[in-house]
This record gives C-alpha cells, structure tokens and sequence, in this order.
C-alpha cells in the first residue's frame, strides 16, 4: 500500500494486556495475557488491565479502600457556608436508603454520561442548575465517535495459513485527513480499522453439531473475509446536550436523563469519504466483491461518549481548569470523558486514565499544602 499512499500507515492496535509480566504484576496477583479474548467479561487472568484486576486489588492492599457495592450515586453535597462540596449522597439498590458519606476531596468518575446526570442532579442554591454549573454549559457539547459506515470485502489465497489466539483490538490506519491543515470539504477525520478472518459457518462458531463432519468443518475454515469501519470525530455542538427529565425518574427517585444528540451533515460528509476511500484501498490491496454501507446506527450505540462537563481556562465557556477540578468547586474533580472539550478519531480511554492519574496527584500535593 506504500506505493499509492505515502500519508497512511496501518499499525497493531495497542492493548493494555501483560505480555512480559513483571513482579509488580505479580504482587497484584495478575498473570500473563492468554490471548482467549475474555477481556470484555474482566481477564480472568488479571492480563488486561482493568480496575477489577489491577487498581482495587492494589488499593485494597493499602488497608485504605472501601467499597460500596449495590450503590446508586444521587448527588454531591455542596455547602453553602464553606463553599465547597463535603461529600456524596448514596442510595442503596435494595432497600432505597439515603446515605450520605463526607469526604476532602471528591473525584467522579462515573463514565461520561453518568457523571453528567450526577452533577446535573447535584442542585444547591448556590448551584439550582447543577453543580459548579455558572456557565451554564454543564451537559452541553457532548460528542461521540462516529462508526456509521463500514466496508465488507472478500480476499483470495492464503487458503492454507490460519492464525492463532484471539485479541479485542483488530490493526488500524490513524487519521490522515486535515491533519497538518484544513484540506477537505468538512472538519476533522477518521481512523479506520480493519480485521480478516476465515470465518463463517464452516468455522463452527456458534453451530450445533458433534463428531467427524463437524470437526471436518473446523479443519477447513472457508475463504478469507475482510471487515473495515470507519471511527470518525464529531464537531462538538452546544446543541448536542443531555438534561435531567422534569416528570420520569428511575427505581430509586433520580431524574432520567434526556439524550438529544444528533448527526451533522458534516458528519455525513466525514463518513462519505470514508466509504470511497475505504473501498478503493481494499480495491488496490487485491480484495473481491467489496460492499460499502452506513449501518444508520443511532448516537450511542456504541462507545466513547465524551464531554458535557468541558475543561477550559475561562470559567464562562468550560467548567473545569487544566487540573480537572471545577471552576467553582476546587475539591471537585472530574476526570472521566465528560472532560473532553474534543473526541480525537483515536480511542481515548487511555487518555482518560492518564488525566486521572495527573490530577490524583495534583489533588495529593495540594492537600499536603493545605489549599484543599
């Protein structure tokens, strides 16, 4: 592909899976990635990294750590006279109780949307329309990563080479429209990526059936297929928001909240180029019958929600400084993807944890400073 395309590389994606353990992994009681693709239902064996296998275990070796499962987070509790949040309330999802812990500091994390409900919910008279919410933005400019438009193609030979082990990333291709400058008739671009594999009926999976035809099945996998799918940036819109409902609330008394997301023509445009320049790369790389199409999926049918609770240096236009703390709520961190002013086209998880752990450590220090 190197010689139609100078500006598009294709790389593994990165996994945060443990392929060389080290002792620290060990104390933590993980062991090496199996390569069996369990992943997504927590690594049995602590390979992938994940806060079930890595972060509590480790925290709970401190003595220090206390869970609080079958937990509905309500709200934060702001105090008017100290002028800074002093804890949260929890409902229990069982008996419905109210309980209200008090704490220094506060960090939600509650994953994008979730923390935007929190603090949406979180009213005071200092704060009637969420906390830390003097912009009024709170719940604004949420975006999404746009997986609209994929490409299925067929690709001949290799009949007699298979592959070994399962991993959850597949190979991908950074973006390489408007990168250096605005070069295309819309804003932004995409990543794409792109897996193949031997794969339907004659594999088995999923396919009832024992003894000498089905493992004959198995030994001949069939033709090799090509996936290819677009993950594109949407352009943040103030218009694209989530609210608290004023009339439905769930089983435990909190307001629903209301998702009005939409696509943009420019995000159409985005996924256009996607599928012609999908569908010639697989064309130069020698593959059949290809097949583009947009699936029509809604917003949130998938992953990556970010923004709602934006950082930003003027407390008239975000919420949170570059320390992930709220403007008007020094104790108050977030750190989730309610963060993001921006979604990138790369997965941004990662990114997210790194805020996390930045702004830990600054909320550390300056305890120890005694400004929080």
């Amino acid at each position: 592909m190197a010689e139609h395309y100078k500006d598009r590389h294709v790389i593994i994606g990165r996994c945060a899976h443990l392929t060389e353990p080290k002792q620290i992994h060990y104390d933590q009681g993980r062991a090496q990635c199996q390569a069996r693709h369990l992943c997504y239902r927590g690594c049995p064996y602590g390979g992938y990294f994940s806060s079930n296998s890595s972060t509590i275990p480790w925290a709970a070796k401190t003595g220090k750590l206390t869970l609080r499962p079958d937990s509905v987070v309500h709200s934060i509790i702001y105090d008017e006279i100290k002028q800074r949040a002093t804890g949260v309330r929890v409902i229990d999802t069982h008996t419905k109780q109210m309980t209200e812990y008090y704490a220094r500091i506060i960090f939600v994390n509650a994953a994008c949307l979730n923390t935007n409900l929190v603090l949406l919910n979180s009213t005071s008279r200092r704060f009637p329309k969420g906390l830390g919410n003097d912009s009024g933005l709170l719940g604004h400019y949420v975006a999404f990563h746009n997986y609209r438009g994929n490409i299925v193609a067929d690709y001949e030979g290799f009949d007699d080479g298979y592959y070994y082990g399962r991993r959850p990333t597949t190979a991908f291709m950074p973006n390489f429209r408007n990168v250096r400058k605005q070069e295309m008739d819309f804003q932004r671009g995409y990543m794409v990526a792109f897996s193949a594999a031997r794969s339907g009926w004659q594999q088995g999976t999923g396919q009832e059936g024992f003894g000498a035809d089905f493992k004959d099945k198995l030994s001949n996998p069939g033709a090799w297929h090509v996936f290819m799918m677009m993950q594109a940036e949407t352009v943040p819109r103030y218009e694209n928001h989530v609210r608290l409902s004023s009339d439905q609330k769930d089983p435990w008394g909190i307001p629903q909240l209301i998702t009005a997301i939409d696509y943009t023509d420019n995000d159409l445009k985005v996924m256009q180029d996607f599928l012609e320049q999908g569908a010639e790369m697989l064309d130069k790389s020698g593959c059949k019958h290809i097949k583009s199409y947009d699936d029509h999926r809604n917003p949130g049918l998938d992953i990556h929600e970010m923004g709602g609770v934006r950082m930003g240096r003027d407390p008239k236009t975000s919420l949170l400084n570059a320390h992930n703390q709220l403007h008007s709520v020094k104790n108050v961190f977030i750190t989730d993807g309610a963060a993001m002013t921006s979604t990138g086209s790369q997965n941004p998880s990662i990114t997210f944890m790194a805020l996390t752990a930045r702004a830990a450590n600054f909320a550390v220090e300056e305890m120890k400073k005694r400004n929080l």
